[in-house]
């Protein structure tokens, strides 16, 4: 690679990481050119674009940044490494999860962060599953709203009806 194709991978990166808040970092070393097939595929669908780079390119994109979010995230760039980005939170996670079920548990969850948090290591990956997305967090919100309203009311059409149906006796 050139000294200019690295400054530009550099800078394809950087605007990756200014896009996404979110991303994963994976490594795909054991998996088979088919099964990096699938697993982009599986990523295309769900809307989290998957990126494999050479480690000392993330790193100098990251550093770049002067932020010491990203310092933990150095650690885990050894190895074959691809990088998930999403909008959501846990996308990654729920396609990792799927996709290992039939790739003998590959690939691995080196580090992943989500917002200003970090979440290092392969036994995180469950816990990344059970992040709420916005949406989910706005609709249990919503809910809980309307339950007070909802209880309310039914009282209120309740004790209507009991009075509806105490003049109708009368």
């Amino acid at each position: 690679m050139t000294p200019a194709q690295k400054n530009e991978a550099i800078e394809v990166l950087k605007g990756k990481f200014t896009q996404y808040e979110n991303f994963y970092v994976t490594n795909t070393e054991s998996l088979t050119v088919a099964q990096v097939s699938k697993l982009r595929r599986l990523c295309f669908d769900a809307n989290v674009e998957m990126k494999v780079a050479k480690n000392t390119l993330i790193k100098k994109a990251l550093e770049s940044f002067n932020d010491d979010k990203y310092a933990p995230i150095y650690e885990s760039l050894h190895g074959v490494t691809a990088l998930m980005f999403s909008e959501s939170p846990k996308e990654p996670a729920v396609i990792l999860t799927a996709f290992r079920k039939t790739s003998q548990g590959k690939p691995v969850l080196k580090a992943a962060l989500i917002g200003s948090d970090v979440f290092s290591g392969d036994d995180q990956l469950k816990a990344l599953t059970s992040i709420k997305t916005k949406n989910e967090l706005i609709g249990e919100v919503i809910g809980l709203l309307q339950s007070p309203a909802k209880r309310v009311l039914a009282a209120l059409l309740h004790h209507h009806e009991q009075k509806a149906e105490g003049a109708a006796a009368e």
